[in-house]
């Protein structure tokens, strides 16, 4: 093990040594403390599937938003400190309770131990994809360092403008950085590849979620780098990148602008999943009163019909009530 490590995964640049126990911006110190790790059902139905995903919560953040649903896992107040032996032996029973993959969420600031958590899974037999859930606020070369490990890329991308950036999460660059890591993440992965698919994968897709258009471009499962395809149901995603957008409430021009980058930059390379699921937590919105509401399914609808319009075919929508607190997982140490 290094003797120290200065840390700056992320554009913070905290500068400082996690490894002698210093704290980050994320809020965390080197060793990987996590809260949660549990088959998760609400995911995008080719995350998901029937029985679920693997999914492993770590604590701290390099965003913190200020609307962040899961704030006392991001505030780093939750959750229980674990070596990256047991960090292995996590993956390995989630995998053995039938999990279709290893779902990483905040992972960012934590790269280092679980990069060496997932070479020692891959000996001792894990094969299902891992799937690396982000912010997206983190360096390019933090993605490089992902290259082989990660098989499926979640990222969110949440604002288009700076000064909404800046207000609900302290990252006026965040744009800049975000777009400049699902580059990375696309160079990496390339055009998805489905478990199971060989033309059209809306007959497996279709789940909590509607497809707007399910593209096609689905190849054998047998493309290189893609692993895992007897371990999973059909229709998961075995590799590539699926870029997420939360609409916020008031947020709608903001939100066109980004879907309209993904589309232009990517076109149906990429998935995106819009979604309307904000959830207010009131407690923690007093200094921002225009966010304390749900998105309208006027807003949502409208936000969704523009996607359309710009000619998106892969892509997720949501329907019912997504915004609601009992949709929040349980940060109880489960599987910890």
């Amino acid at each position: 093990m290094e003797e120290s490590y200065i840390c700056n995964l992320c554009p913070r640049s905290c500068n400082v040594d996690r490894m002698a126990g210093k704290i980050g911006y994320c809020g965390q110190a080197y060793e990987v403390v996590a809260s949660r790790a549990a088959l998760h059902m609400w995911e995008e139905p080719c995350i998901s599937g029937e029985r679920g995903s693997g999914t492993v919560f770590f604590s701290g953040c390099p965003l913190r938003c200020v609307y962040c649903q899961n704030h006392s896992i991001a505030l780093g107040k939750v959750g229980k400190t674990i070596s990256v032996e047991e960090l292995t032996q996590i993956y390995l029973r989630l995998e053995k309770k039938g999990a279709n993959n290893i779902n990483l969420v905040t992972p960012t600031h934590f790269v280092e131990p679980i990069i060496r958590s997932l070479r020692e899974a891959r000996t001792k037999g894990l094969n299902i994809p891992v799937v690396y859930n982000t912010g997206t606020y983190e360096n390019v070369e933090t993605i490089k360092r992902l290259e082989g490990h990660v098989q499926v890329y979640l990222p969110d991308l949440k604002y288009f403008d700076s000064d909404i950036a800046g207000r609900y999460s302290k990252a006026p660059d965040y744009f800049k950085v975000a777009t400049a890591a699902i580059s990375e993440m696309v160079r990496q992965r390339g055009k998805a590849v489905f478990a199971g698919a060989t033309t059209d994968t809306s007959h497996v897709v279709r789940d909590m979620n509607d497809v707007i258009g399910a593209g096609g471009r689905n190849a054998s499962t047998s493309v290189s780098g893609c692993i895992g395809e007897g371990h999973v149901e059909e229709g998961i995603m075995l590799s590539g990148v699926i870029v997420r957008h939360l609409l916020l409430p008031g947020g709608l021009e903001d939100s066109k602008k980004v879907i309209k980058y993904l589309y232009e930059t990517y076109g149906d390379e990429i998935y995106i999943s819009i979604m309307n699921q904000y959830t207010p937590m009131k407690d923690n919105l007093r200094m921002y009163p225009e966010l304390n509401r749900t998105v309208t399914e006027a807003e949502y609808d409208e936000l969704v019909d523009y996607a359309i319009e710009l000619g998106v075919e892969n892509g997720f929508i949501q329907e019912g009530e997504t915004a609601k607190e009992s949709f929040i997982p349980e940060f109880n140490m489960e599987g910890i």
